[in-house]
């Protein structure tokens, strides 16, 4: 389980570094886009091993980077320099 906790932190760190480097101006600040990846991966590897169990030795890795997207995505701002407003307040 230690591995597997190893594992999905440095997954989610890669999978935030992608998500830097492709999506330069959308993201905050690199410290905050890392510690979510990381702990979004943690999660995803907690969650997968706690559902399938821990037979399912590549089904782990594969929930944590699918959670980890899935975090990484919130944190994503719209494009250009005008703020967007919801349909209510308009």
């Amino acid at each position: 389980m230690l591995w597997e906790s190893i594992s999905s932190v440095v997954l989610g760190l890669a999978l935030s570094w992608v998500a830097l480097h492709s999506l330069p101006g959308r993201l905050p600040s690199s410290r905050v886009v890392f510690v979510t990846g990381g702990l979004g991966a943690l999660f995803g590897a907690y969650l997968t091993h706690s559902t399938l169990g821990s037979v399912h030795v590549l089904a782990t890795p594969a929930g944590a980077v699918l959670v980890g997207a899935v975090t990484l995505s919130l944190l994503i701002r719209p494009r250009g320099n005008r703020p967007v407003r919801s349909a209510a307040a308009q």
